[in-house]
């Protein structure tokens, strides 16, 4: 079924890992849960020999262990979860985790723009049929948050701070009250929230000043703020996860040299601490360098080496999509990018050897090309 999907949702790919932990789980679930507290923290972070399972069960998020805890214990609550973090932390991933291991459906989900209406979060009508009929519980179309609310599930709710106070305001009622009230109609007109009912919302901590939330909807939500990973050895588990997982979905036979995830771990590693200590923005990627951007760069250097290569992955495979990934803004990018290749990549090169002449050379070759 998967192989019938671009992306299938975390329910959809790890069905079986669901079936199994649900028909051996004896633990306490509140509300309509599928899977008991512990047995979600085990699905998101994988087993260990002290759990006595007959099967091992891989971990899919790398983080702390407390955040998980605290993620589930405000969902057994009944209170809202809001997950914030920079852009590459996991939110959005631990968010869909959590709904698949509660409710097995991950997809009821409004994306937060400022386009976002109070419609896209508690209903909207069929046009034809409410010219051919009226208005009815038959021709409304419930949102994603409202369909979550009738059936007693995880609602999510991405980027919420990118939505305007309109919609962060219709969104208190709905986790105040527990109910969407439906003045059109005279009968049958509110729709009431099920036990085991909850929102996931997650913030980019980047967007602070585009639509702060009011201190009326920050008391709806228990909020858990999801640091970048800083860990070499974590980012190379999430790294090596990742690109595991895209090998296997492209159907692509090709080794990841340890050497070269060295290689790119160290380069961001570089980059972050230069970013760091930037005083202007103009000194600054425009990238936010995150694990997520790691992994983006590492496909893009795996696709080409399968279908423009010799299906090997190269160090100047790497470099070059290496700048081509980070090199968005011109030529303030291309100008720290430079900087970077002529102050730190070549005198690494001479010392260390290895796969970093190549990497150099893949970089240089990439901001000519750009320049």
């Amino acid at each position: 079924m998967t192989d019938d999907m671009l992306r299938a949702p975390a329910e959809v790919k790890y069905a079986d890992e669901l079936d199994w932990l649900e028909s051996v789980d004896d633990g306490p679930k509140p509300f309509s849960w599928r899977l008991s507290p512990k047995m979600v923290r085990l699905f998101i972070l994988g087993s260990e020999r002290a759990d006595g399972l007959d099967r091992e069960i891989p971990q899919k998020w790398f983080g702390d262990r407390s955040f998980v805890e605290r993620s589930i214990v405000t969902l057994a609550s009944d209170r809202g979860l809001l997950l914030i973090g920079d852009p590459g932390t996991g939110k959005s991933w631990l968010a869909e985790l959590l709904a698949a291991a509660i409710c097995r459906n991950s997809t009821l989900v409004v994306q937060g723009t400022a386009g976002t209406t109070e419609d896209h979060i508690k209903y909207s009508w069929n046009v034809s049929m409410v010219i051919a009929k009226g208005q009815s519980r038959e021709s409304m179309i419930p949102s994603p948050i409202m369909t979550a609310m009738e059936r007693g599930v995880i609602g999510r709710f991405e980027e919420l701070t990118r939505s305007t106070s309109d919609v962060q305001d219709a969104l208190i009622s709905i986790l105040s009250e527990k109910y969407v009230s439906i003045p059109e109609l005279d009968d049958d007109n509110i729709v009431f929230a099920q036990p085991g009912f909850s929102i996931i919302a997650t913030a980019n901590s980047r967007d602070r000043g585009v639509n702060d939330l009011s201190s009326a909807l920050k008391r709806r939500f228990n909020f858990i703020r999801v640091p970048m990973v800083t860990s070499k050895k974590s980012e190379a588990e999430i790294v090596r996860f990742r690109t595991t997982e895209l090998l296997r979905r492209h159907r692509i036979d090709l080794e990841l040299p340890p050497t070269l995830l060295d290689i790119l771990l160290q380069s961001f590693a570089d980059l972050r601490a230069a970013a760091s200590a930037a005083t202007g923005d103009d000194e600054r990627l425009e990238s936010a360098l995150s694990t997520a951007e790691q992994i983006g760069v590492l496909e893009d250097a795996i696709l080409h080496s399968h279908f423009f290569g010799d299906r090997t992955l190269r160090a100047e495979t790497l470099g070059g999509s290496l700048v081509g990934s980070l090199a968005r803004r011109s030529p303030e990018d291309l100008a720290i990018l430079n900087k970077y290749w002529h102050g730190v990549v070549e005198p690494r090169s001479k010392k260390d050897g290895g796969d970093w002449p190549g990497f150099l050379e893949g970089g240089r070759q990439a901001i000519t090309t750009l320049s």
